[in-house]
Protein backbone atom coordinates (compact mmCIF):
# COMPACT_ATOMS: atom_id res chain seq x y z
CA UNK A 1 0.00 0.00 0.00
CA UNK A 2 1.33 3.44 -0.94
CA UNK A 3 1.52 6.09 1.76
CA UNK A 4 -0.34 9.25 0.74
CA UNK A 5 1.75 12.36 0.16
CA UNK A 6 1.19 14.91 2.96
CA UNK A 7 -0.45 18.22 2.13
CA UNK A 8 1.69 21.08 3.42
CA UNK A 9 0.62 24.68 4.06
CA UNK A 10 3.35 27.10 2.95
CA UNK A 11 3.75 30.77 3.82
CA UNK A 12 6.20 32.80 1.74
CA UNK A 13 7.67 36.05 3.04
CA UNK A 14 9.20 39.16 1.49
CA UNK A 15 11.19 38.46 -1.68
CA UNK A 16 10.06 34.82 -1.78
CA UNK A 17 6.42 35.92 -1.93
CA UNK A 18 7.20 38.56 -4.54
CA UNK A 19 9.11 36.13 -6.75
CA UNK A 20 6.54 33.33 -6.29
CA UNK A 21 3.61 35.69 -6.93
CA UNK A 22 1.73 34.75 -3.76
CA UNK A 23 2.27 34.76 -0.03
CA UNK A 24 0.75 31.31 0.55
CA UNK A 25 0.43 27.94 -1.15
CA UNK A 26 -0.55 24.38 -0.42
CA UNK A 27 1.69 21.68 -1.88
CA UNK A 28 2.08 17.92 -1.65
CA UNK A 29 5.52 17.00 -0.27
CA UNK A 30 7.15 14.33 1.89
CA UNK A 31 10.33 16.36 2.57
CA UNK A 32 11.51 19.95 2.39
CA UNK A 33 13.38 19.02 -0.79
CA UNK A 34 10.11 17.89 -2.42
CA UNK A 35 8.44 21.07 -1.18
CA UNK A 36 11.11 23.25 -2.83
CA UNK A 37 10.75 21.25 -6.05
CA UNK A 38 6.96 21.66 -5.98
CA UNK A 39 7.19 25.41 -5.36
CA UNK A 40 9.71 25.98 -8.13
CA UNK A 41 8.38 23.50 -10.75
CA UNK A 42 6.11 25.95 -12.55
CA UNK A 43 7.60 29.19 -11.30
CA UNK A 44 9.95 31.68 -12.80
CA UNK A 45 13.72 31.43 -12.72
CA UNK A 46 13.70 34.25 -10.14
CA UNK A 47 11.31 32.30 -7.88
CA UNK A 48 13.54 29.23 -8.13
CA UNK A 49 16.62 31.32 -7.29
CA UNK A 50 15.05 33.06 -4.28
CA UNK A 51 13.31 29.98 -2.87
CA UNK A 52 16.46 27.93 -3.41
CA UNK A 53 18.43 30.36 -1.21
CA UNK A 54 15.75 30.66 1.48
CA UNK A 55 15.61 29.33 5.02
CA UNK A 56 12.75 27.11 6.13
CA UNK A 57 10.81 26.89 9.36
CA UNK A 58 8.69 23.79 9.91
CA UNK A 59 6.06 24.49 12.56
CA UNK A 60 8.16 27.49 13.71
CA UNK A 61 11.42 25.47 14.05
CA UNK A 62 14.36 26.15 11.70
CA UNK A 63 15.15 23.14 9.53
CA UNK A 64 18.30 23.58 7.41
CA UNK A 65 18.32 19.94 6.24
CA UNK A 66 16.20 19.62 3.09
CA UNK A 67 15.74 15.91 3.75
CA UNK A 68 13.64 16.81 6.81
CA UNK A 69 10.39 14.80 6.64
CA UNK A 70 7.02 16.53 6.49
CA UNK A 71 3.61 15.36 7.72
CA UNK A 72 0.01 16.32 7.08
CA UNK A 73 -0.80 19.51 8.94
CA UNK A 74 2.76 20.86 8.95
CA UNK A 75 3.24 24.53 8.15
CA UNK A 76 6.40 25.64 6.38
CA UNK A 77 7.54 29.26 6.35
CA UNK A 78 9.86 30.26 3.50
CA UNK A 79 12.19 33.07 4.57
CA UNK A 80 14.41 34.56 1.87
CA UNK A 81 17.83 36.02 2.67
CA UNK A 82 17.41 39.46 4.24
CA UNK A 83 19.61 42.49 3.72
CA UNK A 84 21.40 40.90 0.79
CA UNK A 85 22.28 37.78 2.82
Amino acid sequence: MTTPIPTIAVRLFAGAAAAFGADAATVPARTLEELVAALTADGSAEAARVIGRSSFLVNAVARPDLSHPLADGDRVDVLPPFAGG
